[in-house]
């Protein structure tokens, strides 16, 4: 690897007697879209939240940008650049768009929350929420009550709300899932436009929507990674059509 900005080492975990995840090594690129795929109960969800600092693994290593973060918080990993969707803070749909996001600045600001209204009137950080909004299409729906979106619209909130967190690196856990095809295709350009600015690494379903946009794939198959390749050799990867995708995409 000739940049990683992750590196896992070794990574096991287990819930008593069940194996989530084994063995498992893996090195993101700094500036790539990593998809990691699998069938259900492979322990996708358990890895990207081992990573995250939500689940604590068994044994083994996580360095971000060089530095062992196998031992910090949820908290700590984002303070130092990881950040995972959907975890770090929820989307409050009687908020604004703009409000929601505008909390996660404050947040990573390290203004108190119990400043809310003088902040919302500060416009450093209104600047930095429509940003984020900007970056996932979202400007327009700034002033908009959040359940009021669609919850294709929610999704590229709750991305607009990690990215206000300026992460080097995010952790996608099934950004596309009950998505219609228009809102995946939106979703997809949205991500494909922060390749090269910022790091991914994402769990997805949709392997239309993944290899549309991932430079390589990862394999996780019974909690451990089969096979990391480019798109084109994992589809070819006689052993990944056995366990994973079968004839559909050959």
């Amino acid at each position: 690897m000739s940049d990683a900005i992750l590196d896992i080492e070794g990574l096991h975990k287990n819930f008593g007697g069940v194996v989530a995840t084994e063995n498992v090594n893996l090195s993101v690129e700094r500036g790539e879209i990593h998809a990691i795929i699998g069938p259900n109960g492979a322990g996708k969800t358990t890895l990207i939240a081992q990573l995250s600092g939500q689940l604590r693994p068994n044994s083994g290593s996580i360095r971000f940008e060089g530095r062992d973060i196998t031992t910090l918080s949820m908290a700590s990993r984002a303070r130092a650049g990881l950040a995972r969707s959907f975890q770090i803070t929820s989307v409050i749909l009687p908020m604004t768009l703009l409000e929601n996001v505008m909390l996660a600045v404050q947040g990573t600001s390290g203004h108190s929350f119990g400043f809310w209204s003088p902040v919302r009137e500060d416009g450093k950080m209104t600047d930095a929420a429509m940003e984020s909004l900007t970056r996932v299409g979202l400007d327009n729906r700034a002033d908009q009550l959040a359940g009021s979106v669609s919850h294709g619209e929610q999704r590229q909130l709750e991305v607009a709300i990690t990215l206000a967190m300026n992460p080097r690196l995010l952790l996608l856990d099934e950004p596309m899932a009950g998505m219609g095809k228009e809102e995946t295709g939106h979703m997809v350009e949205i991500l494909k436009a922060l390749k090269g600015d910022k790091s991914i690494l994402l769990v997805e379903h949709d392997m239309d929507a993944v290899f549309n946009m991932a430079d390589r794939l990862s394999v996780l198959v019974n909690g451990h990674i089969i096979a990391t390749d480019t798109v084109e050799n994992i589809r070819n990867n006689a052993e990944v059509q056995r366990a994973y995708l079968g004839d559909e995409h050959a």
